[in-house]
């Protein structure tokens, strides 16, 4: 069985001759649950089901799903979102959530999204039956979640078997479904950064640095790009001052005030131009990995009296769903592989250190906080463990 893809290096790796078509196949069934459009996802054992995001769900889907598979529809959502609507006390993987006499799409969007104002009320509580999954989920259902927030959708799919179809693909050409194997969806972020490469590089003069250029890397699938920018000569025979930025266009570009993000991209380009050279390296990761259309659901459940974790949990997220093997590998191509890493974020630092990067030193990178953002950065400090 495959291991769910996380930082640590002893996963078991996808063959590199098959990274090109995982990385195809997840790449165009991502593409497909966007455009809110059902998927075959195929498991071991001949199992496989169709599957749609939950929050592009319509009554005409449902009932399509329905007539082609002939078998109810469920609710594949995180354990943790089960946890939220109290229809689950644990912190296993998954929850199936089914209903008797069958979900329709006000239902479904009440349980997948804590936006929607009528919310898990006590007569669709009544209808619903739950099974959650402890062990770790490496199953179809398992695989549609993580393709909905592969997708930057909430973490909700809608799923019904696919049974005695014989040979599944065939099956799923003859419907006209992209069909995705699990094997390739637990594996698409591993093999994604195994096959990161540079693409572009520039000499881009800063008002802050102008001896800088910006290295730009993209994987072989033409996915999330993330770029490298370094201030003068880095020496890779000694610890390089660095930086991991995970992008935010509200914070980095509008300036906003709910988060420290502006002050710390532009304090940390100020810190390596003193310093005299260092890297800062712009991960696509987007609110803590759940993009940007998520994270300003996220501020709308914060405006609710939610804590920033809170926030994300409640959407069936993570508190942090950043991965830093990106960020590793950015920096073996540079050539470096010792740091003196910014950051409050011990996660970081640990995560770096598994991954084969030396962190030598943790370089202190906190800054003021103010009326908008002082109980954001009290909860990353309190339950998040960073260290300001």
């Amino acid at each position: 069985m495959n291991k769910r893809v996380s930082d640590s290096p002893e996963l078991y790796e996808v063959p590199a001759t098959r990274a090109p078509y995982t990385l195809l196949d997840v790449e165009r069934a991502i593409s497909e649950l966007r455009r809110g459009y059902p998927v075959v996802v195929r498991g071991g054992g001949g199992h496989a089901m169709l599957t749609q995001a939950a929050e592009t769900m319509t009554p005409d889907s449902i009932q399509r799903i329905t007539d082609i598979t002939g078998e109810p529809l469920s609710l594949a959502i995180t354990a943790r979102r089960a946890a939220v609507l109290g229809l689950a006390e644990t912190a296993g993987k998954i929850a199936i959530v089914s209903g008797i006499g069958g979900l329709g799409a006000d239902e479904l969007s009440a349980l997948a999204n804590p936006l929607v104002e009528a919310g898990v009320n006590d007569e669709l509580r009544a209808k619903l039956s739950v099974t959650v999954r402890e062990q770790p989920g490496h199953d179809c259902a398992s695989a549609a979640v993580t393709l909905s927030k592969m997708a930057r959708l909430l973490p909700a799919a809608v799923t019904a078997p696919i049974l005695e179809a014989g040979d599944i693909i065939a099956w799923s050409n003859r419907h006209d479904f992209l069909s995705v194997d699990t094997g390739d969806v637990f594996q698409f972020e591993r093999a994604a950064v195994r096959n990161l490469k540079q693409v572009a590089e520039a000499r881009v003069p800063l008002m802050d640095a102008v001896d800088t250029r910006i290295v730009a890397f993209r994987p072989a699938d033409g996915g999330h790009e993330h770029l490298a920018i370094v201030v003068g000569t880095p020496d890779p025979a000694k610890p390089v001052l660095v930086r991991l930025h995970s992008e935010c266009f509200t914070g980095d570009l509008l300036g906003s005030l709910r988060c420290d993000c502006g002050d710390q991209l532009k304090g940390a380009m100020a810190q390596i131009k003193e310093a005299g050279a260092g890297v800062l390296i712009y991960l696509a990761q987007e609110g803590r990995g759940i993009g940007l259309i998520n994270k300003l659901r996220a501020y709308e459940l914060q405006d609710s009296g939610f804590d920033t974790m809170d926030a994300n949990e409640q959407l069936g997220f993570d508190a942090d769903e950043r991965v830093y093997m990106p960020a590793a590998r950015v920096l073996k191509l540079l050539n470096i592989s010792q740091v003196r890493l910014m950051t409050n974020n011990p996660d970081k630092v640990s995560a770096l250190n598994r991954l084969g990067i030396d962190v030598v030193e943790r370089v202190q990178h906190a800054f003021p906080s103010n009326e908008h953002n002082e109980q954001y950065l009290q909860t990353k400090a309190s339950r998040a463990g960073h260290q300001f």
